[in-house]
């Protein structure tokens, strides 16, 4: 019986190689390099086919998707959002309804649920300017730039930051400028 050549003898047939273990492989296609991504079509799978859009679904949509109707969103939202903020700040402040003149005497409800009245209306119509003006901003970069990302809420934060602020001067507006853009740089990592 002839004995089969060695594998370290020079000129011998070389052995096939080891395969990789399995646990290996199977990471390798799950989060390695050999992953692919996943492609998820609804309709492949057996979903509910979509009819195709109408005329006046693709104009809502459209109308929907315009700069003036996100800054009218933006603005209605803020002025919501900062009317509540008003009220809420107002309810816990322990100056609303003092009288200076007479700083021993209780305000009467009348005269706090006025001040609270007229703080949510302060806080509401800055809120709803500053929505405004971001969201106008930023889908006008969006737009400009044509494309979707972090970048533009940075922009838009500093031009919106950099035009309050540019009313108490150019250190203000530059402060502004930077507050606004480090904000919107925090809030879009945030949300994304």
């Amino acid at each position: 019986m002839a004995a089969a050549p060695s594998p370290s003898a020079p000129g011998g047939p070389e052995p096939p190689p080891a395969p990789p273990l399995q646990y290996s492989m199977l990471l390798q296609h799950l989060v390695g390099e050999q992953r692919r991504p996943r492609a998820w079509d609804p309709a492949a799978l057996g979903g509910i086919p979509s009819p195709p859009k109408s005329e006046e679904q693709k104009m809502v949509e459209r109308a929907m998707e315009s700069c003036a109707f996100k800054a009218a969103l933006a603005c209605v939202g803020g002025f919501v959002l900062g009317g509540a903020f008003g009220v809420f700040t107002a309810g816990i402040d322990t100056n609303v309804g003092f009288d200076p003149k007479d700083p021993y005497r209780t305000p009467t409800a009348k005269e706090v649920l006025k001040d609270m009245g007229q703080r949510g209306i302060s806080y509401a119509k800055n809120f709803a300017i500053v929505g405004a003006m971001f969201s106008c901003t930023e889908c006008v970069v969006e737009s400009y730039r044509g494309k979707s990302d972090w970048k533009n809420s940075v922009i838009s934060g500093c031009i919106t930051g950099g035009a309050i602020g540019f009313r108490a001067g150019l250190k203000a507006g530059v402060i502004g400028c930077g507050g606004f853009a480090a904000f919107s740089a925090a809030i879009d990592y945030y949300l994304r």
